[in-house]
Order: C-alpha cells, then structure tokens, then sequence
C-alpha cells in the first residue's frame, strides 16, 4: 500500500478525477447563474471552488498534489500532463480562475436585483 500511494500513476489520476470534478462545478455555476437558475448545486459549486481557491492561495498558487508528486519524483510535478497537453495545462489557472471570478460577480449581480 506504501507504494501505491507513493505512485506517480495514482497522483496522476486522482488529480484528474479532481479536476473533472471542479471542471464540472464550474461548469454547472456558470450555467446556473448565466440563465438566472440559482439552486443548491449553486452553493455546492461556489463552496468547493472557494474552498479550492484556498488550498491553492495558501500553497503559492501550486497544488498540493503537485507538490506531493515533486516530492515523490515527478519531474516539475507535472500532475496534469496525464489528460492535457502542456500549453493547456499551464493557462488552467488564469482561464478557470476568470471563469470562476465572472460567474461570481453574475451570482452577485443576480442577487442584488
């Protein structure tokens, strides 16, 4: 068992479960507040990404799984080059980070009415 949680493999994969996770959240905030359709999906949404947004401000900016990964052997912890090309993987930050930022002023703007 010692291994397989030391495996770059697993990381790999576990981090793009968690990634099609949070890719899904937002995709489903977005949705909700472009068509004014505020649910508890909404607040699950916001809550897990705020929380997300956390983890990764108080770690530098960097996941904590590619962090792990680095400390297992990965080369620059690349934990995302599993499923996404490099150039895509290094804009997911700024790209899912303004998504995010966009559907919160919408939720804001649309609570405000």
């Amino acid at each position: 068992m010692r291994t397989l949680l030391h495996s770059i493999t697993l990381i790999k994969s576990l981090h793009t479960v968690i990634f099609i996770l949070m890719g899904g959240l937002l995709t489903i905030l977005l949705y909700e507040v472009i068509v004014d359709q505020i649910t508890y999906l909404t607040w699950i949404a916001v809550t897990v990404l705020l929380s997300e947004s956390v983890v990764l401000m108080a770690n530098g900016w960097v996941c904590p799984l590619t962090t792990y990964a680095e400390n297992v052997g990965a080369t620059d912890g690349q934990v995302a080059d599993i499923f996404l090309p490099k150039w895509c993987a290094e804009h997911i930050f700024p790209v899912c980070g303004s998504l995010f930022a966009i559907a919160l002023l919408l939720l804001v703007m649309r609570l405000l009415r």
